[in-house]
């Protein structure tokens, strides 16, 4: 599906909210996102299904029926959906809710009908993975018109609260929204208010992580509106090589050297690249790194160099971290900037799964760390969200 882009996309001004939604005894359909990563059948990190909490009590509390939908992981083959079910996210979810929760194993079917239509008011039902609709044919990737009404069937009221999903136009994102009343949850409420504001208002950005590939889009819709960019990560000896210094073995971007130099050409007084990297080798200069040297890390004059840009920051917005941080010989780059940024009385945005990973791997919060991973950096981009528009009041 070929994605559109809209500037200045402003999703928190024209949702409709739960707060004018007549809920009581109605069976409302909420898409979360609860693609939590797991392991052996365990799940590592509970946060995203935390972060649906908000908008579940308010449906418990209210009187509602809730039945929720969510993808897990990637589901291309049969074997997939052995490794992919929702059933421990169920378990999971009932021991932070103070309400039954029924887990259907189908995504259609007798089952799932029976299942529904013989809820009580403020009890949960979670269906099994989206994506199991996948397999054999793609019905909820490609937001297959019969997936879309059968699920609308079984609801009165649906809530889009998977901000992570939505840049995704499925059945049980936007497709839905096609036959039914449609809200905003709490949680998409509260992604696009955050990301407007920071789009919005004057900033310094940090950037990191890999590769430039998937962070040109929001360099180039916000460096406009920001005061700084400081670069780190991998991604910046794409932007040193632009400028002809040796980066000896790092990772860089060869098909976006052009790229980073008319960048560097247009808005060169207003990024800050590394003078120091930690290599496999120790600290070095930038202008000292021969050609087996590989960067994994800012290095100290760098860190010190960007905390005194920090200093005269109002607001941050942070995607990708600025270094290896999950080696201990390269974590000091990322742990000290947040740790910096974490005394400061500004906010501080953590925008993309990896940046907002190496928070809490630190143990580390700030202001606001999205769930929304590459919808994030695609809302930042100013694309369209036509989940949200289905949302308009």
């Amino acid at each position: 599906m070929q994605k559109e882009y809209i500037q200045n996309t402003k999703g928190s001004e024209y949702m409709k909210g739960l707060a004018s939604a007549k809920l009581k005894g109605k069976k409302v359909i909420v898409r979360v996102d609860y693609n939590v990563p797991m392991k052996n059948g365990k799940i590592l990190d509970d946060n995203r299904i935390v972060a649906s909490l908000k908008t579940i009590n308010y449906l418990i509390e209210h009187k509602a029926k809730v039945i929720l939908l969510s993808h897990l992981g990637r589901v291309k083959t049969n074997e997939d959906k052995e490794t992919n079910s929702l059933r421990e996210v169920a378990k999971h979810l009932s021991t932070l809710v103070n309400t039954p929760v029924y887990f259907v194993p189908v995504t259609r079917g007798e089952i799932l009908i029976e299942t529904v239509n013989n809820m009580l008011e403020g009890e949960i039902v979670l269906v099994e993975n989206t994506r199991f609709e996948d397999v054999p044919k793609t019905l909820e990737s490609s937001c297959d018109e019969n997936l879309s009404k059968y699920w609308a069937s079984l609801g009165n009221i649906f809530v889009l609260d998977a901000f992570g999903t939505a840049h995704r136009c499925h059945a049980s994102t936007y497709g839905i929204s096609k036959y039914l009343p449609s809200y905003a949850g709490f949680l998409v409420e509260e992604e696009t208010k955050v990301l407007d504001d920071v789009m919005a208002k004057n900033k310094t950005l940090i950037m990191g992580g890999a590769k430039v590939d998937d962070k040109i889009g929001v360099i180039d819709n916000l460096i406009t509106k920001s005061n700084k960019l400081l670069i780190g990560g991998a991604m910046c000896f794409t932007f040193l090589k632009a400028l002809g210094i040796e980066v000896g073995s790092s990772i860089v971007s060869e098909d976006k050297i052009d790229y980073a130099s008319k960048v560097l050409k247009k808005y060169g007084d207003k990024i800050l690249l590394p003078v120091d990297v930690v290599t496999q080798n120790g600290v070095k200069d930038i202008d000292k790194l021969n050609k087996k040297d590989i960067g994994y890390d800012i290095g100290p004059k760098t860190i010190k160099m960007f905390k005194a840009e920090l200093d005269k920051a109002k607001m941050v917005l942070w995607n990708g971290p600025l270094g290896m941080y999950e080696e201990k010989d390269y974590e000091k780059g990322t742990k000290s900037i947040m740790k910096y940024l974490k005394t400061k009385k500004y906010k501080t945005i953590l925008a993309g799964g990896d940046i907002v990973s190496a928070s809490k791997y630190f143990k580390i919060d700030l202001y606001y760390a999205s769930t929304g991973g590459g919808s994030t950096l695609e809302y930042l981009e100013g694309k369209r969200f036509k989940t949200l528009e289905r949302l308009k009041g």
